[in-house]
């Protein structure tokens, strides 16, 4: 009886230290939008990630200016409890790369994400490799938005036309004071970085996607699927960011 004891006693011991090795460093995932695809479009990717145990937050952006998208990004990663990951998508890339200055932020991962180095601006990298796109509008008010006849082959041409209307009808418009503004930092260099590369975006060209993640030495993960990648294939972009958390010490 004795040694039973010891042996269930010891059997405990080795699960609890697997599960133990199992559990993600950083819990707390804060997902920071691109722009012209609103932050509600992350739905599924935050759902799953929730049923895997992770507290996910999704910032909302106004894309005003990179001031403005920096002060909303810093105060939800400084809302989070513990270690954080932080996920781009488009211009949030540029944002993400200027606001995980904090210990805490222990992973980047770039979903079709702008990557500057300090003194590069979001307007300069999509210039140095154009994409296929050519929906890029400017209102008045000097504010770029995607002209809604072409977002869903630009944008979203994996997903079903009622989807993209709302996508489209929905939309959050980016300044050109952002889009001109320089990065102050590039946080890449300091923190593990990850990349997905959507290789039939037509808004960030894959190519530059690539060149980007290479320089900043991130691991690579690429998916078949259009710049809103995170809409048609969320479980392989929640992969990627769940392998981001367990990854990293």
């Amino acid at each position: 009886m004795k040694r039973a004891v010891v042996t269930a006693v010891a059997l405990a011991a080795c699960l609890s230290g697997a599960a133990h090795a199992a559990a993600p460093v950083a819990k707390n995932i804060v997902i920071v939008p691109g722009a012209f695809i609103d932050a509600s479009s992350w739905r599924v990717v935050h759902d799953t990630l929730k049923l895997k145990g992770f507290n996910v937050t999704v910032a909302q952006l106004p894309h005003t200016s990179l001031d403005d998208d920096i002060a909303i990004a810093r105060k939800t990663i400084f809302q989070q409890f513990g270690n954080v990951v932080v996920v781009g998508n488009g211009i949030g890339g540029t944002v993400m790369s200027n606001v995980a200055t904090g210990d805490k932020v222990k992973a980047l991962v770039y979903v079709a994400g702008l990557m500057p180095e300090v003194g590069e601006t979001s307007r300069q990298l999509l210039a140095s490799m154009p994409s296929a796109g050519e929906g890029v509008r400017t209102d008045w008010a000097g504010f770029q938005f995607y002209d809604p006849a072409r977002f869903q082959a630009d944008l979203a041409a994996d997903l079903t036309p009622n989807r993209v209307g709302f996508m489209a009808d929905s939309q959050v418009s980016v300044s050109n004071v952002l889009m001109g503004t320089p990065s102050w930092f590039a946080m890449w260099h300091q923190k593990p970085s990850f990349g997905i590369v959507a290789t039939q975006d037509r808004l960030v060209n894959p190519e530059l996607q690539r060149w980007m993640y290479k320089r900043a030495g991130a691991k690579v993960t690429e998916i078949a699927a259009s710049h809103a990648v995170h809409v048609s294939q969320p479980e392989a972009v929640a992969k990627v960011i769940e392998e981001a958390a367990l990854s990293v010490l």
